[in-house]
């Protein structure tokens, strides 16, 4: 079977296009997720056009071989890892930006454009594509499609889902589905490009997406503070959108974060802090610069200090600084880490925040919450030894009550992150059996035989 894949993918993908070498396979195994098995692809595709994805996915169908999409490898659940056997689809050769239309403020892209790539390119033409997760330089439109990734303007703008206008997809049979439109408005039939986002590759294979664009915004103000308890900190995130303020930024930090910030780079922040907040405000100059003065009386009616204003850019970015190394700073401390990905309503984030303090004491490892404040979106980093057995373990541990404080909450197992591999269990306890069965029955309508990304979200 393997040289009849081998020879038929061949008949319709130029040679450069598919690799073969085992040891270069290994690169192509898994993304960046923690406690998530890879298997070992049989042959990696580089598709360059909608024409070769389709000759993948019938010659797949055809041989009944499992097919992994993957973008940049970016993801943290597994959703891009292989399989044993499988077809590994590496969609980042497909990365033109085919259109911006400045009078519909659409953008038309292949899935391999970088998230940053797109985002320079529109503000040359005055126009603003707000999602922006943190790995934005290195993640694809594709993949953030896939996993409809947010980032730290969602608070204002929402998520990639609210930007998807249409979709090109190739189903598990090589036939080509478009979904959605170009219009501002459009209500007619099913709205199937909400399905496709978000599914990580069970369904389809996005080769082409149709995104909204916004004008740019003014450049943001920047307000930030500290407070003496993660309730104090709560408790401000709650008045601000209980006021109806509507930040284009409003992010947290934790004590143990805080403290990974300043080992890293000495950013100078007071150690006993319990936690800090930073907000912004993209708004016309003069509203903004209202909006920034209400939130520091926020800070300060809440019992915030150190409550800082910034003049200008430069000293925004400074404000930001510390949330925005705050991955690099955890990231070496340990050998292993699992950065987790939770979101909660708003007025429980405190109560979030304290219940993972707890379960760093009974784990005995450092867990450092940074996350997105204003939509309840948090990011717990379990810190561990890899090498050390009882600490993996524990660290499984605290995954595992993390995962189950967010569900007694009333929140999700996933604000951005997406489910993959890491959270097929904790997505059926959150939506439910009968929720699971329409999953289920939903995919056997697009990919009949299984092979598009299969063990992924759900199993079957």
């Amino acid at each position: 079977m393997t040289d009849g894949l081998i020879k038929d993918l061949a008949a319709g993908i130029p040679k450069d296009a598919i690799v073969t070498d085992v040891d270069l396979l290994q690169s192509y195994r898994n993304d960046m997720a923690t406690f998530c098995p890879a298997g070992t692809p049989k042959v990696a595709v580089f598709p360059r056009q909608t024409e070769h994805v389709q000759h993948v996915l019938r010659t797949a169908s055809k041989h009944h071989v499992p097919v992994v999409p993957q973008g940049g490898r970016t993801g943290l659940s597994g959703a891009a890892n292989a399989i044993d056997g499988c077809i590994v689809l590496g969609m980042d050769r497909m990365n033109r930006i085919k259109e911006i239309d400045t009078a519909n403020r659409i953008a038309v892209v292949e899935p391999g454009v970088l998230n940053y790539e797109l985002s320079q390119k529109v503000l040359e033409h005055g126009l603003f594509y707000p999602p922006d997760p943190s790995s934005w330089d290195i993640s694809t439109i594709g993949g953030n499609v896939a996993t409809n990734a947010g980032g730290l303007c969602c608070v204002k703008y929402g998520v990639t889902a609210d930007f998807v206008r249409g979709l090109e997809v190739i189903l598990a049979s090589g036939e080509m589905l478009k979904t959605g439109r170009r219009t501002a408005k459009g209500v007619a039939g099913y709205d199937l490009s909400k399905i496709f986002v978000g599914s990580e590759g069970t369904l389809g294979v996005v080769t082409e997406v149709t995104l909204a664009l916004l004008p740019q915004p003014s450049e943001p103000r920047t307000v930030a503070a500290l407070f003496p308890s993660v309730r104090q900190a709560g408790d401000a995130v709650a008045r601000i959108i209980a006021n109806g303020h509507q930040p284009s930024l409003l992010e947290f930090m934790d004590q143990a974060s805080l403290r990974a910030a300043n080992a890293y780079k000495n950013f100078g922040l007071p150690e006993t802090a319990a936690a800090m907040l930073v907000a912004q405000s993209d708004a016309a100059p003069e509203q903004a610069k209202a909006d920034i003065a209400g939130y520091a009386r926020i800070f300060e009616d809440a019992g915030g200090f150190d409550v800082a204003e910034a003049e200008d850019k430069e000293e925004g970015d400074l404000l930001l600084a510390a949330r925005r190394e705050s991955h690099f700073a955890l990231e070496r401390i340990g050998t292993g880490r699992l950065i987790d990905d939770v979101c909660v309503p708003r007025t429980e984030l405190a109560a979030f925040v304290e219940r993972v303090e707890a379960i760093a004491t009974d784990v005995d490892l450092l867990i450092a919450v940074v996350g997105h404040a204003g939509d309840g979106n948090l990011h717990p980093n379990v810190v561990f030894e890899a090498s050390d057995p009882a600490q993996t373990e524990r660290a499984k541990q605290a995954f595992a009550d993390i995962m189950a404080v967010g569900l007694e909450l009333g929140g999700t197992v996933t604000g951005e992150h997406g489910v993959g591999m890491l959270k097929r269990e904790w997505l059926a306890r959150e939506i439910g059996e009968t929720s699971l069965r329409v999953h289920r029955e939903l995919k056997k309508v697009f990919d009949p035989q299984g092979i598009l990304n299969p063990g992924k979200v759900f199993t079957l």
